[in-house]
């Protein structure tokens, strides 16, 4: 059984600094990428978790590659840090078995199966709250538990279906995917925040819940005001390349040398635009003094800003713009973000060690808290590489973990 909320956990910690989720155990059934992205997140706060994965290949994304870094694909890396994986057949009698005690144990379990899957070895969240009424039960969906239950949840089919790539990409130009999965990741940190209040819950009340996320519902109310304004006037948003559908200028520029996003988010800042290109009728202009003028008198608003922004180079424009406090930066690559970032102190990435020694870059959690910031103690294990001691828990309840 689970501890009583705010009780102690027959788990070994595994570090000195163990973080605000100490002491919580969570069952990782899930795969792929938005459940083990939450699992990670508690990992990363100090819980302990188990990810458990089938003996022959283990996690679908171990094998998401090239690139690949001492043999395991970098997707999979990028997602399990701070776990500890046992391999289970759930199709044997041990296997299931097996889970079903670590599941019995679990403040928290997550998975993300097919639907009616897990009740064939009695993983349902029925089945596990009848031994442990305690457990947060989180189930991961592409498209929810009714009707789309049996549809495959993948996140390139999601941003199709769920309208982004529609507003995604060139204004002339074909639907066009975010650059990450992007709806995967919302719904895992979607998946996170409800296991928080739920576990809030239960240090209330003392009875576990169910959690349900799917992409699509993750992803229709991350639409925000694209998805208000279809709500609300039922008008249908198209894909503006970099422009903004409300508010303007907010977009791309072309510049001398090169292209720099400009963002005016009121109409000071707009003036402040105007009086640093040498236009400074222009934010008195009954065109454009306010936002809602501009949106109307987009087009010749916008030739009128590129040809003045064609007398500089971008990077100059940058550094004035910033200095006059309007809102703007470069398009960087990849390698130009992180560097961005190094240069303000705020260290994308940390480094552990795996494999006798073996260095690996991780990113870093972007939560900051000043008492029990996360932490970055287990990198992500091999398949299987906590069999021996995970076992040993499992069959001797009464025995800690080995380090």
């Amino acid at each position: 059984m689970a501890p009583e909320p705010g009780g102690e956990a027959p788990f070994a910690r595994e570090t000195t600094d163990p973080g605000p989720l100490s002491g919580l155990i969570v069952a990782d059934f899930s795969r792929v990428l938005a459940g083990p992205l939450a699992t990670m997140m508690l990992g990363d706060l100090g819980a302990t978790v188990i990810k458990v994965e089938e003996p022959a290949h283990g996690d679908d994304s171990r094998a998401w590659g090239p690139p690949y870094v001492d043999g395991e694909s970098t997707y999979y890396l990028s997602i399990n840090r701070n776990k500890r994986s046992i391999t289970l057949d759930l199709r044997t009698t041990e296997g299931a078995t097996l889970a079903q005690e670590l599941a019995a144990r679990a403040d928290v379990m997550v998975e993300n199966f097919r639907a009616g899957r897990l009740a064939q070895y009695s993983l349902d969240y029925d089945s596990v709250a009848q031994v442990n009424p305690a457990v947060i039960y989180c189930t991961v969906s592409g498209f929810g538990s009714g009707p789309g239950s049996a549809l495959a949840g993948y996140d390139f089919i999601a941003q199709a279906v769920g309208g982004l790539m529609s507003i995604t990409g060139r204004e002339e130009g074909p639907p066009t995917k975010v650059g990450v999965a992007v709806v995967d990741v919302l719904t895992g940190l979607h998946a996170c925040i409800g296991i928080m209040a739920a576990l809030a819950a239960r240090a209330k009340s003392g009875q576990g819940q169910r959690v349900e996320v799917n992409l699509l519902s993750s992803l229709i109310a991350s639409l925000i005001n694209q998805g208000s304004a279809y709500a609300n006037t039922g008008l249908v948003p198209r894909a503006m390349g970099n422009r903004h559908p409300s508010v303007v200028p907010y977009e791309t520029f072309n510049t001398a040398d090169g292209v720099i996003a400009v963002a005016v988010g009121n109409d000071t800042q707009f003036r402040s635009l105007c009086t640093l290109l040498g236009l400074p009728a222009l934010g008195e202009d009954e065109r454009f003094c306010v936002n809602a003028a501009r949106v109307r008198h987009r087009t010749e608003l916008i030739e009128t800003l590129e040809h003045a922004l064609a007398s500089d180079t971008a990077a100059r424009w940058a550094v004035r713009m910033n200095d006059a406090g309007v809102p703007c930066g470069p398009i960087n690559d990849i390698a130009g973000a992180f560097q961005l970032a190094e240069s303000l102190d705020l260290n994308p990435i940390t480094m552990m060690q795996r494999h006798a020694g073996a260095a690996i870059a991780q990113l870093s959690n972007p939560i900051q808290l000043s008492k029990t910031p996360p932490r970055y103690t287990l990198p992500p294990p091999t398949l299987g590489g906590d069999n021996e001691r995970i076992l040993k828990w499992l069959t001797a309840p009464a025995q800690a973990l080995e380090s």
